[in-house]
């Protein structure tokens, strides 16, 4: 190919004229999108203390389990879970932000292309339904069920960790607002 077809090849692909106008996400978004960050960062530094080894109130033969490999497979296991839970709730940021409707150039085969809206959509809605009903699940008596286990932490231990743990019930329903406008602010433009 001749250097002024790859030129303009390349100036289509990332200049953010090749993607539609999208207005900006209002305050109350963005806001929704970093709180949806936040609502992984308690349980994950629960988790990750609890895979170091830290004692957080489990007792007989679930303790002893849990003891066997932790440090060790047990505290790589938690911290990826904790890693991969704040990675895919940082991917709310996108919903309201640039990157989420242009891909950041550093992305191997997808980068500086636009997103198209439905490929955002359609995963951030699913994950919406999702957690949202684990999150009804979990307060309509699953985590009590959990928590009532002879073995479970109690008392302060219990309290610690029922409120590392409740900000993840926010998480589906703020994904999903979030969402919402940006479905709304990139669908009507087409």
């Amino acid at each position: 190919m001749s250097k002024i077809m790859i030129k303009a090849r390349t100036a289509t692909r990332s200049t953010p004229s090749a993607v539609p106008a999208v207005p900006p996400a209002p305050r109350w978004a963005e806001l929704a999108a970093r709180a949806t960050v936040l609502t992984t960062v308690p349980s994950g530094l629960w988790r990750i203390a609890f895979g170091f080894g830290v004692p957080v109130g489990f007792t007989g033969a679930t303790a002893a389990r849990y003891a066997e490999h932790q440090p060790g497979w047990g505290t790589v296991y938690v911290v990826v879970l904790s890693a991969l839970a704040e990675a895919l709730a940082f991917l709310t940021v996108g919903l309201v932000r640039p990157w989420g409707r242009v891909a950041p150039r550093w992305i191997p085969l997808i980068g500086g292309r636009a997103v198209r809206p439905l490929a955002a959509i359609v995963p951030a809605a699913l994950g919406s339904a999702i957690l949202t009903t684990l999150g009804i699940a979990a307060l309509t008596g699953g985590w009590s069920r959990n928590m009532a286990e002879a073995d479970s932490p109690h008392g302060i231990a219990g309290l610690v960790m029922t409120l590392a743990y409740l900000p993840l019930v926010a998480w589906g329903p703020l994904l999903g607002v979030v969402t919402v406008d940006y479905a709304r602010r990139t669908l009507r433009r087409r």
